[in-house]
């Protein structure tokens, strides 16, 4: 699933069809899609793993699931879930979920949840924390309602680089070290955009999807874990376990 980040790529790769008219639409997708067709894009923005798509009384959202991609100005050989043909090129969503919401788009999203909007609240996300004491901290992290954009990489990142076990329960995690993950869940999310952009994601990955701790030249231990059940990649002699 792509994570926050990766929804801003997208954000800023389509720019060149903001203020265009959709002079042709198509897909497979259960939305009434004629609605589209001669509507004017006003803006595009995100919401954490949200891509939205603004109009002048509604707005289309696309969520990538699991497995969803998108193409500019070319197509696959399979039929788009949603297509949008402009004057000038084309935007074209495959596997994806697509809804329309009506109305202000303000009045769904709560932008200062999202660790890379500008109204990001690092304190709110602390008071939001605090008030799932027994929550394991690798299910808060990637709670969308407190830190809208983070996935599973980047948990396991900022556990890594916070010395913090991923079955850690919140309450008995020390405050200054709650203070550093809820920070480090933004800037590690902006550092995740600058590598992604440059191509060069995976090479900085310290704890996903590896096999040995650098710090202590040990195994790492992979675990679901969480009532999620998402993988965890941990170090069990430098990662403490606040328990």
């Amino acid at each position: 699933m792509p994570e926050g980040p990766s929804i801003v790529i997208l954000k800023e790769e389509v720019h060149q069809f903001a203020g265009q008219k959709i002079i042709s639409v198509s897909g497979n997708t259960s939305i009434d899609i004629s609605r589209l067709e001669n509507e004017t894009i006003l803006a595009f923005k995100t919401w954490g793993k949200h891509f939205l798509i603004c109009f002048d009384s509604f707005t289309v959202k696309i969520h990538m699931l699991m497995f969803g991609t998108y193409l500019i100005n070319e197509r696959k050989a399979a039929k788009p879930r949603l297509s949008l043909v402009f004057k000038k090129g084309e935007l074209n969503f495959y596997t994806c979920l697509v809804k329309i919401l009506e109305g202000d788009i303000n009045s769904y999203y709560d932008w200062t949840v999202d660790v890379m909007n500008e109204n990001w609240d690092p304190k709110k996300a602390q008071m939001s924390m605090e008030k799932l004491p027994e929550k394991m901290i690798c299910d808060v992290i990637l709670d969308q309602d407190i830190f809208s954009g983070v996935g599973n990489i980047i948990k396991n990142e900022v556990l890594y680089r916070c010395y913090v076990h991923p079955e850690s329960i919140v309450e008995k995690i020390p405050l200054d070290v709650k203070s550093q993950i809820i920070a480090e869940c933004s800037t590690y999310s902006f550092e995740f955009l600058y590598w992604k952009k440059k191509f060069e994601l995976k090479k900085h990955w310290q704890a996903y999807a590896q096999k040995t701790c650098l710090r202590c030249n040990i195994p790492f231990e992979k675990k679901k874990t969480g009532a999620g059940k998402r993988r965890s990649f941990f170090c069990t002699n430098c990662q403490q376990l606040y328990k």
